[in-house]
């Protein structure tokens, strides 16, 4: 490359600094170890993230080669955290929303088959043998057979023949009272013990690949072993040679026509099938249809309550001369202050049907006290009187500088006109209120329609639902439904594919209702007269 010089008109080459070329150098040591990230994770079979990381590695290339490029250089590393943990979790839920991943489905097709093919028989021609095994200083094994039908005695090392040996010959000590060499050139007797607490020696195969090989198949038996199950690519088939049964590939599980199965499964792509399991299968759909009604209901609610008080609180200290104003206010947001994780635990013990003090105080005073954790409609009012506990101090705050931004002359001049206080909060306060705090309503609705961590922390998404086939409670609303479904021990196991595709029905619902809702209250369009 080169560039004019102004004087003479004349091309001058372009020098290139030291800083450059140790630049340029580190940026191709960055492509080389992303290619071989990348291939790596394609062997494995992890094509997506090989794509996602390839991305990163050409947008790098082009923002740090190119002069295009230049603006972008200070947040490169951003975008790439960006594209990794917020693009990539996206695309591969939905990936993972059209596939069977979940128990028994965890491994990668060529993973399952690595697993699959170790799996060995032993065949009615095979010998067996008693053994003894021996150890060299290099954690090389061989083994002292003894066939248990002639009593024929061998020695066997990994990849050599195996041949027959006695005690005594060459590099073979003398025998024990058991017949057994005291010693092995090389190598270190092993106790019975020592033998069994070794996980690797099962696995390895003495003898020549492609021949007879023997294998440790219990603590006192090796035996000429064979491969059980051979895959067959042009077929996409499993062969069981023990028996001759075929396996066909049925949606990630190598299955008989018979109905037998070869575990472990692995990831494949099943279309729509966990969508339509939502909607079909009577075991989800029962516990689905309370949730989805309770989890409208929750966060409608929860605004309502804490709207209302919060809104409440900031009208009544919002009087001129009312006592201790500032000091009210600031213990009113004490809740705000403390996290809310420690807020919920402590709730949780204070509505403890046996022990809480909210029950032991009611029983002092009336002499009942509902139970909270085992009656639904007890442990929803829980929830929400928890919720309310949480959420009133924000709304307290932003009602009150709200309210505070409403010009007085409306009053006054409603006053002159002879309104009622009720009638100023309802023509007045009320409608010009909304139109400052309406979206920050819509976002605590569509936050509670997904707070997670008050229905696990409170009350574990309990009192459960009799009947229903899956981990499911009268307070559990979708987004803690599927966590049970993903993620809680016990139950039917973990179904990351079903859960990942009501993930994205949730995510669809709560597209739908802030759309809906900024909307219906014409926010957008507030918000751009403004501007």
């Amino acid at each position: 490359m080169a560039i004019a010089d102004s004087s003479e008109g004349k091309p001058v080459p372009k020098k290139f600094s030291l800083t450059t070329v140790l630049w340029k150098i580190l940026i191709l040591a960055f492509d080389a170890v992303g290619v071989w990230f990348i291939v790596q994770a394609i062997s494995l079979g992890y094509v997506e993230l090989a794509i996602i990381v390839g991305i990163i590695v050409v947008g790098f290339n082009i923002i740090f080669t190119l002069d295009k490029g230049y603006p972008f250089r200070w947040m490169a590393l951003g975008l790439a955290f960006l594209v990794m943990f917020n693009i990539y979790p996206i695309f591969f839920t939905v990936y993972i929303g059209f596939t069977n991943y979940g128990d028994g489905h965890l491994l990668t097709k060529k993973q399952a088959l690595a697993q699959i093919q170790k799996v060995t028989y032993l065949p009615e021609d095979a010998k067996t043998y008693s053994w003894t095994a021996y150890r060299s200083p290099e954690g090389d094994y061989a083994l002292w057979l003894v066939d248990n039908s002639d009593g024929q005695t061998y020695l066997a090392k990994p990849g050599e023949e195996i041949i027959p040996a006695k005690p005594g010959d060459p590099g073979i000590g003398e025998a024990d009272t058991k017949g057994i060499p005291v010693s092995l050139e090389g190598y270190t007797r092993l106790t019975g013990l020592q033998a069994a607490a070794n996980k690797d020696l099962p696995n390895i195969k003495f003898g020549i690949e492609g021949e007879k090989t023997v294998q440790v198949r219990t603590s006192n038996e090796a035996a000429e072993l064979e491969i059980r199950f051979v895959y067959d690519e042009a077929t996409d088939t499993v062969i069981d040679q023990s028996n001759g049964d075929i396996y066909f590939n049925k949606e990630g599980t190598f299955t008989t026509k018979d109905g037998k199965t070869i575990s472990p499964g692995f990831r494949a792509t099943v279309g729509w099938k966990n969508f339509q399991e939502v909607f079909n299968s009577p075991a989800l759909r029962g516990p689905l249809l309370t949730m989805l009604v309770w989890n409208f209901i929750f966060p409608t609610l929860s605004v309502l309550t804490t709207f209302a008080l919060g809104l409440a609180i900031s009208i009544m200290y919002n009087e001129e001369g009312f006592p201790l104003k500032k000091l009210i206010r600031t213990l009113l947001l004490i809740p705000y202050t403390i996290p809310s994780v420690i807020s919920i635990l402590i709730w949780r013990g204070m509505f403890n049907t046996e022990f809480g003090v909210i029950n032991r105080m009611l029983i002092d005073l009336i002499g009942v006290a509902p139970r909270w954790t085992s009656e639904p409609f007890w442990a929803r009012t829980a929830v929400i009187l928890v919720n309310l506990w949480l959420g009133f101090p924000y709304m307290m705050l932003i009602t009150s500088g709200a309210l505070q931004s409403i010009p007085s002359e409306i009053y006054e001049a409603a006053v002159v006109d002879g309104a009622s206080g009720w009638q100023r909060f309802w023509k007045i306060t009320l409608p010009l209120l909304l139109v400052s705090v309406g979206p920050l309503l819509i976002s605590s609705y569509v936050f509670n329609f997904n707070n997670f961590n008050l229905i696990y922390l409170l009350l574990g998404g309990g009192p459960p639902i009799p009947g229903a086939a899956t981990q499911a409670g009268y307070t559990d609303i979708l987004i803690s439904y599927i966590y049970n479904l993903a993620f809680a021990p016990g139950g039917r196991g973990v179904r990351y594919g079903l859960a990942s595709a009501m993930s994205m029905m949730l995510f669809i619902i709560v597209g739908a209702i802030t759309l809906f809702q900024y909307r219906f209250t014409n926010m957008w369009e507030e918000v751009s007269e403004n501007v």
